[in-house]
C-alpha cells in the first residue's frame, strides 16, 4: 500500500499541505467526466463532486479540479452518494492551453506533473512550428519537457529530421521510439520512477496510447490505425491518470492538433532569438526594419529561419506579450497570477499565514 501511495504522488510536500485540513482526507484526481471526478485515496477510488462553497470560490475554469490534482475529501472510503471535494491543494505544475474556439477559456490538461512527454510521429505529423508551441507551454507549466519521436520505422530521412528538431529544442531531451522494434520504447522508462508523474501530449494518432500500453505490459488503452491521409484517429477521449506496475504514473490525454496558447515561456523555448535580441541596438526592437537588428542579421546569414521568428511573434501576439522582452513578460505573468491577492507581496503573506 505504501508503494501505491508513492506512485500516486503522495510526497512529503503533499502530505504536509494536506495536514492543514485535519478533518478531511487526501486523494488524487485520476479521471473526470463532466462534473464527476474519480479520486484515488489510500484505501479506494471514489466518484466525487466539488462542494458548493468551493465552486463559488472559483474565479475561472482553471480553478476547477483536473486530472493530477491533489484534493481534500470528506471521506476516503465508499459511502452514500458521491464524495465531496472541499479543497484543491497547491499545484507544483500545470499544463494549460487555451481551449480551441472559445476565446480566452483555459483548459487544464494535467496538473502536478514532473515531465511532459511531447509526442510527435516521424511521418506527416512532423511539424516544427507545432513543437515550438508545445515547448512554450511545457516550459511554462513548471514541468520538464521531453520530446518523444514515434514511428521511426516510417521515416526515411531520420538524420535530417533530428537535426531540424534539435535546432528548435535546445536543452530538451529527445527520444526516438518505434513500436515495431523490441525495446524500441525502453528509453522512456528512464524518466519514470516511483513518485513521478508523466503527461503524454500530442496530436491524435502519434502513438501515445501505444507507448503507454507498452509501459503497462498489456493492451489497456484502445489504439487505432492511421487514416488513409496518414492523420491519426481519436482514441483517447478523456484525460486519465494510470499507475504503472513498475512505479510512477502517467496521464494519457486526448489528441490536440490545435493548440491555443494562454501562458508560455518564450525565454527557454526561443533561447536563440532571446539571446540575439539582447544584441539589437534598441531594447524594444521588433526585428523588422530597425537598424542594427541582430535577429535580422542572423536570418540573412542563414543562422535563423524566418519561419521560426514568425512563430515566435505569433505566439507573443496570442499571449499579449507583443513588444515585451523576457523580463517584462515574466513580470506581467506574475501580476496576472497574483491579481486576486492584490499583488505578489500579499500572496506571500497569505501563504505564510496559512502555514502557521
Amino acid at each position: 500500500m505504501k508503494e501505491d501511495l508513492i506512485n500516486l504522488g503522495f510526497t512529503d510536500r503533499v502530505l504536509q499541505e494536506a495536514s492543514l485540513y485535519p478533518d478531511l482526507y487526501l486523494g488524487r484526481v485520476i479521471a473526470q467526466s463532466k462534473d464527476v471526478y474519480t479520486v484515488a485515496t489510500k484505501k479506494t477510488k471514489l466518484l466525487s463532486e466539488i462542494a458548493g462553497k468551493l465552486r463559488h470560490s472559483i474565479t475561472d475554469v482553471s480553478g476547477y479540479p483536473s486530472v493530477g490534482d491533489f484534493v481534500m475529501l470528506d471521506r476516503e472510503e465508499d459511502g452514500s452518494g458521491h464524495a465531496i471535494i472541499h479543497n484543491v491543494l497547491t499545484r507544483k505544475s500545470v499544463f494549460m492551453r487555451r481551449a480551441a474556439g472559445t476565446g480566452h477559456d483555459v483548459q487544464v490538461v494535467a496538473a502536478n506533473i514532473d515531465y511532459v512527454f511531447i509526442c510527435m510521429s516521424l511521418n506527416n505529423d512532423f511539424n516544427l512550428r507545432r513543437l515550438e508551441r508545445y515547448l512554450s507551454i511545457a516550459w511554462d507549466s513548471g514541468a520538464t519537457p521531453v520530446i518523444v519521436l514515434t514511428k521511426s520505422d516510417l521515416c526515411n530521412d531520420l538524420p535530417r529530421k533530428l537535426s531540424e528538431m534539435r535546432s528548435v529544442s535546445t536543452g530538451v531531451d529527445l527520444i526516438v521510439t518505434s513500436s515495431l522494434v523490441e525495446g524500441g520504447y525502453s528509453t522512456i522508462k528512464t524518466f519514470i520512477s516511483p513518485g513521478k508523474t508523466v503527461a503524454f501530449v500530442g496530436s491524435s494518432g502519434v502513438g501515445k496510447s501505444t507507448l503507454i500500453n507498452r509501459l503497462l505490459g498489456e493492451e489497456v488503452l484502445p489504439t487505432k490505425e492511421l487514416r488513409k491521409d496518414d492523420k491519426g484517429k481519436h482514441t483517447t477521449t478523456r484525460r486519465e491518470l494510470i499507475i504503472l506496475p513498475g512505479g510512477g504514473a502517467v496521464i494519457d490525454t486526448p489528441g490536440m492538433r490545435e493548440l491555443g496558447v494562454e501562458s508560455v515561456n518564450l525565454d527557454k523555448t526561443f533561447t536563440d532569438i532571446d539571446e540575439l535580441a539582447q544584441q539589437c541596438r534598441f531594447k524594444n526592437c521588433q526585428h523588422e526594419n530597425e537598424p542594427d537588428c541582430a535577429v535580422r542579421e542572423a536570418i540573412e546569414q542563414g543562422l535563423l529561419s524566418q519561419e521560426r521568428l514568425n512563430n515566435y511573434k505569433k505566439i507573443k501576439h496570442e499571449t499579449n506579450y507583443e513588444g515585451l522582452n523576457s523580463r517584462q513578460i515574466e513580470k506581467q505573468k506574475n501580476e496576472k497570477m497574483f491579481a486576486d491577492f492584490g499583488g505578489i507581496k500579499n500572496a506571500r503573506n497569505y501563504i505564510k499565514g496559512k502555514n502557521r
